[in-house]
C-alpha cells in the first residue's frame, strides 16, 4: 500500500504543495519559525493550555465539578499516548513514505524524517489532547483543538505529510479521546476522588481556597443556614403543605 497517493493530479497531491508553496514564498526566518512551532511549539502550547485549565477548574465550580475536570485532564495525555500506540501498526500497514520521498519540489523543514507518513503522530497526539481538554472544559477546549488543527496545517506546510496524513491524525485521536471516555472516566473519577479527599494532595484537584469554601458552605449547611436568595421557612409553612 506504498502507493497510497503518488498521483500528482491527486487531489491530495494538489494541496500539498499549494499549502506548501507557501513556504517557498514566505522568508527563510518565518519558515523556521513555523518549522519549530509544527515540531515542537504547538504541543507545548498544548500544555500550557491544559495546565492553565487545571488551575482554573480547582478553584470554580462545585467539588464534584473540579474532580469530573481534572479526571478529564489525566485522561487527555493517556488518550494521546494510546492513540500513538494504535497508530504504529497502521502506519507498518499503510507503509506510506513520506511526500518528499515520491515528490519533487517541495520544501522541506525538517530533516530527519525516515519513518512512514500515515498517519501523522503530531496531528493524532495534538487533537486526542485537544479533545480530552474540551470533555473537562468546553472554552479551554475550544482553544486546544483550534491548536490541534494548526498542527496539521504546519505539517503540511512544513512538507512532511500528506494532508490526508493530517486528516487521519484527526481522526483517530478524536475517536479514541471520545469512544474511550466513558471507562476513562469510570476508572480516573474515583483515582481523582480519593485524591481530592487528601489533606497533602487534594490541593492537586481542588484549590485550598475552594476548599476552605467547600468546608464554610458544609458548616453552614449543618447548621440550618440557608443559600442566599432562598427564604427561610416560615412557621406556619409545615401547615400549609400538610
Amino acid at each position: 500500500m506504498a502507493g497510497l497517493v503518488l498521483d500528482g493530479s491527486n487531489p491530495d497531491v494538489g494541496l500539498l504543495y499549494d499549502i506548501n508553496g507557501l513556504a517557498k514564498d514566505a522568508p527563510s526566518w518565518f519558515d523556521r519559525v513555523m518549522g519549530f512551532t509544527g515540531e515542537y511549539g504547538i504541543m507545548l502550547a498544548l500544555v500550557l493550555v491544559a495546565l492553565w485549565c487545571w488551575w482554573s477548574v480547582r478553584g470554580r465550580g462545585s467539588a464534584e465539578d473540579s474532580v469530573t475536570a481534572v479526571a478529564g485532564l489525566v485522561w487527555a495525555p493517556l488518550a494521546a499516548g494510546i492513540a500513538l500506540l494504535i497508530n504504529i501498526p497502521i502506519r507498518g500497514f499503510v507503509e506510506r513514505p513520506r511526500p518528499f520521498v515520491d515528490h519533487r519540489g517541495l520544501e522541506v523543514l525538517v530533516t530527519g524524517k525516515t519513518d512512514y507518513s500515515f498517519v501523522s503522530d503530531h496531528a493524532t497526539m495534538a487533537m486526542a489532547i485537544g479533545v480530552g481538554v474540551f470533555i473537562a472544559h468546553r472554552k479551554f477546549g475550544l482553544v486546544a483543538i483550534g491548536l490541534a488543527l494548526f498542527e496539521g496545517f504546519c505539517r503540511v506546510y512544513m512538507g512532511v505529510h500528506y494532508p490526508t496524513d493530517v486528516i487521519g491524525g484527526f481522526a483517530l485521536g478524536t475517536a479514541v479521546a471520545l469512544l474511550l471516555t466513558p471507562l476513562a472516566l469510570a476508572l480516573l473519577t474515583p483515582l481523582v476522588s480519593a485524591v481530592a479527599r487528601s489533606e497533602r494532595l487534594g490541593p492537586l484537584v481542588r484549590s485550598r481556597r475552594a476548599r476552605e469554601a467547600d468546608r464554610t458552605a458544609g458548616a453552614e449547611a449543618v447548621g440550618g443556614t440557608r443559600p442566599l436568595g432562598i427564604p427561610d421557612q416560615r412557621p406556619d409553612d409545615n401547615n400549609l403543605a400538610a
